[in-house]
């Protein structure tokens, strides 16, 4: 070993000795901050809008060599371990274990967490309500394939508030046993990624029967028990099914991209950056629409998304999720949401939330 190098990792030695000793400290005043927050009766340890609020600053102070999402990353386990000491969380999501959606709740609230999978979306809903899981994680939007309808079905009845997002690149593998894809004659998967791979399969398996199963990570239990059969999911479920990765990154568009939304009983604060997600509906008639979204314009707010689905209050009677910029706690928000309410015959604000940071 030439001096050089053996100076670098003594140097490195030391650092990482500071590094441990500071994040020792800051676990120490995060115990403290508990502790005040007991002495006052104030329950709720978990803050979404102080999180972001951290990771914004993170990725703000950020000068390399690091990428501003790696550097946050370290801070996002960083604050999981030390909320850990305060109240380890319950996180319900759309299981089995190795799910896209297990992935999207440990990038949003790091791996201290204790993690739920449940067999449906409706499950995740009520695992949430029931106080059974504090948070629960469920998809929301792919940027292929467009909006999960199950999801914005949920929230015509439910109480649950949305307490936040998380931006998730999909990447899809052809998991098998099989020697190579002339011997596959199966593959499972979820209709989803399915329909975001379906120009590679019908290049390199043409003829291959397609079955559709509750989630990738099913698909993979199937396919490892079937040498001739192969699953379309992730990188996690292969490890956990050890499956081989018999093509990696099979999805047609290379951004595919998956939102899914944090959902729970309490309200986040504003953060400085939010949007909030709307449920409103109108009576039919000529300019029902125009006239709804006319307060959005007339105090200059920002709609990022807006979807409709049948209401199922009566035929032909819809009803438009819509995502603006903004919290509720902004007057101008506000002003717009009053005047929305005087027009629409249908109006529940699902949350105000932070956007995603990563």
């Amino acid at each position: 070993m030439t001096d050089d190098l053996k100076n670098l990792r003594e140097r490195i030695d030391q650092l990482d000795e500071q590094i441990q000793a500071l994040i020792s400290e800051r676990a120490r005043v995060a115990e403290e901050v508990a502790k005040v927050k007991q002495d006052n009766g104030d329950a709720s340890f978990y803050r979404a809008e102080r999180e972001a609020q951290v990771l914004r600053k993170v990725m703000e102070r950020n000068q390399g060599p690091l990428s501003d999402e790696g550097i946050a990353r370290l801070f996002r386990e960083i604050m999981s371990a030390c909320l850990a000491l305060e109240q380890v969380m319950t996180i319900a999501y759309l299981g089995p274990e190795g799910t896209f959606t297990q992935a999207a709740a440990l990038k949003h609230f790091g791996h201290a967490v204790q993690t739920a999978p449940q067999a449906s979306i409706g499950d995740v809903f009520r695992e949430v309500e029931s106080g059974s899981a504090h948070y629960g994680v469920v998809p929301v939007e792919n940027s292929t394939e467009g909006v999960v309808n199950h999801t914005l079905d949920q929230f015509m009845n439910s109480p649950l508030k949305i307490c936040g997002e998380v931006e998730l690149r999909i990447h899809h593998h052809l998991l098998s046993r099989a020697d190579g894809l002339s011997k596959i004659k199966r593959v499972y998967s979820h209709q989803q990624s399915f329909a975001q791979c379906r120009e590679w399969l019908e290049t390199r398996l043409p003829g291959v029967e397609l079955l559709d199963v509750s989630s990738n990570a099913e698909a993979a239990r199937r396919a490892s028990a079937e040498a001739d059969s192969a699953a379309i999911a992730s990188e996690t479920a292969a490890e956990i099914y050890d499956l081989p990765i018999l093509a990696a990154n099979i999805e047609d568009e290379p951004d595919n991209t998956t939102r899914f939304l944090i959902i729970g009983r309490s309200e986040p604060g504003p953060s400085g950056d939010d949007k909030t997600s709307l449920l409103v509906s109108t009576h039919n008639r000529p300019g029902a629409l125009h006239r709804l979204l006319s307060p959005f314009q007339k105090h200059d707010i920002s709609l990022t998304r807006i979807e409709s689905r049948p209401s199922r209050r009566g035929m032909w009677d819809y009803v438009f999720f819509v995502d603006i910029d903004g919290h509720v706690s902004e007057p101008h928000i506000a002003a717009a949401l009053e005047e929305l309410e005087a027009e629409s015959s249908f109006l529940k604000v699902l949350g105000s939330y932070p956007r995603a940071v990563l």
